[in-house]
């Protein structure tokens, strides 16, 4: 058993008790990346110096009564999260040398929480896709099956953490990018509520779908590490002013009374036959425990993903703007005039799938499109949004699958990008609402990849999700298994 198998509660008892020292962890995680992550590519780049020189002096305060909420723990961060003095490349070529000058709020408020960062964790490009085959340095594996992809973008994130490489990582969501990946690699991955958590230094895709959360091994971890990383920045406009509760004092196990709302979209046709089954199970459990749930519809599903992709790739054409080779990043150094330079350098610098997604935003915004494209698919949103709205009157959460399928294979739907983009649809409506969901390991298919259920809650409620998902949790073991690398 690892170390990293422990409770947070539990090492941190160890830690006071002089039985477990912080620079003990930290080797702990470095002799598992050496060990394993050849096999899986999570990491982009290790900071090894840095974490042994932090994890040094937290084994020297006088005062351990008084630690962290995340004391000594060792973390990864998502490589769109901007780490002072540590590259952050974002996966791509046009970053690949790129050194931030300041933290991201998130990383701030871990560097508070006394957590001890060991690296930054590879991802799809810029964070466009699902299957983490997009990065620019090398694709990362799925450590059930180093055949099969992890999800993606955050796939770094999520292999790491079900690998024990760290004891939990920072992942970015904007359209299920935590949530498809943890439930393929059989870990929590939470997507909290568009604003509850700052995304001042997260490099921007969508802004008005990006959300930070973490990937963790069990819901408890995913408590504490959000207490700690969300409240109103004042860095970020779209930061929300909205108190943060309690979380770990919402994980009651009490979900008696709870009313259950199950899209029969996120149930029919097009999901696994083993996915759906999977899903029942766990609302069988959810029942024995006093929960009851209902069949419902959210009558505009069929337009999340054409919604989704203009607006996605709207946002990101906007933003992906200012890499041009004249302020950071790389810069192409065999062209004769300025625009050359621009042409060159985004040329060279950007992968298939952004320039895939730049083409297409730039073409919804253009003149003529616009209204025909990103207008109509910011009215649709609208009406999705409503959708949950109405539910969330009459129901507590909305549970279904995290994804309609397990894991594919590596190689297996990179040439076919739309339907790659399918694989989408039950995580995407989340972020076009902005409101909070967790995916949370159901079971394994008979190929022994894991299955991913996702419990959705009201804007700002993520209290009641991890609720849900720590009783549940309780009652099955499907978070303490661990893959055999």
């Amino acid at each position: 058993m690892s170390v990293f198998d422990l409770r947070i509660q539990e090492i941190h008892e160890q830690l006071r008790r002089k039985q477990l020292s912080v620079s003990e962890l930290v080797d702990e995680s470095f002799k598992r990346i050496k060990e394993v992550d050849s096999q899986l590519n999570a990491f982009i780049t290790l900071d090894e110096e840095g974490a042994r020189a932090k994890a040094e002096e937290l084994d020297n305060l006088s005062n351990t009564d008084e630690t962290g909420l995340l004391f000594g723990l060792p973390v990864g961060i998502k490589d769109n999260i901007s780490t002072r003095g540590v590259k952050t490349t974002c996966a791509s070529k046009i970053l690949a040398n790129f050194v931030p000058v300041y933290n991201a709020t998130v990383v701030d408020k871990l560097n508070e929480a006394q957590a001890v960062m060991v690296g930054k964790m590879n991802m799809d490009e810029f964070a466009m896709g699902s299957s983490n085959e997009n990065s620019a340095f090398r694709a990362v594996r799925n450590p059930w099956n180093t055949d099969h992809v992890p999800g993606g973008s955050s796939g770094g994130s999520a292999a790491s953490v079900a690998a024990g490489e760290v004891y939990f990582a920072l992942g970015s969501d904007t359209g299920g990018s935590i949530r498809q990946p943890a439930a393929f690699c059989g870990v929590v991955g939470l997507k909290p509520t568009y604003g509850r958590v700052s995304r001042f230094g997260l490099v921007a895709y969508a802004s008005s779908l990006d959300q930070i959360g973490p990937i963790t091994k069990n819901v408890e971890d995913a408590a504490y590490v959000l207490q700690v990383i969300a409240g109103y920045d004042q860095h970020d406009s779209t930061s929300a002013n909205v108190d943060v509760p309690d979380y770990p004092s919402a994980l009651t196990g009490d979900v008696s009374g709870l009313k259950i709302a199950v899209p029969k979209e996120y149930i029919g046709e097009g999901i696994h036959p083993e996915v759906r089954e999977k899903v029942l199970e766990a609302l069988k459990v959810l029942e024995s425990l006093g929960a009851t749930w209902e069949e419902v519809s959210l009558p505009h599903s069929d337009y999340v993903i054409p919604a989704y992709y203009i607006i996605a790739s709207s946002e990101a054409s906007s933003n992906l703007a200012r890499y041009d080779g004249v302020r950071y990043g790389v810069r192409a150094d065999q062209a004769d005039n300025l625009l050359e330079m621009y042409k060159e350098t985004r040329s060279q610098g950007f992968g298939a799938e952004v320039k895939r997604r730049i083409m297409l935003g730039t073409y919804s915004l253009s003149s003529g499109y616009y209204d025909a494209y990103y207008k109509k698919a910011q009215q649709v949103r609208t009406l999705i949004k409503q959708d949950f709205e109405q539910l969330f009157e009459k129901y507590d959460v909305i549970i279904g699958p995290t994804t309609p399928t397990t894991a594919w294979k590596i190689g297996e739907k990179i040439d076919d990008p739309l339907t790659m983009y399918v694989e989408d649809i039950l995580t995407c409506p989340v972020n076009l609402a902005g409101v909070p969901a967790i995916s949370v390991p159901c079971g394994f298919d008979q190929k022994g990849l894991p299955v991913g259920l996702q419990i959705i809650g009201k804007a700002f409620d993520e209290a009641t999700i991890l609720r849900v998902a720590h009783a549940y949790e309780q009652h099955t073991d499907h978070h303490k298994a661990r893959p055999q690398l």
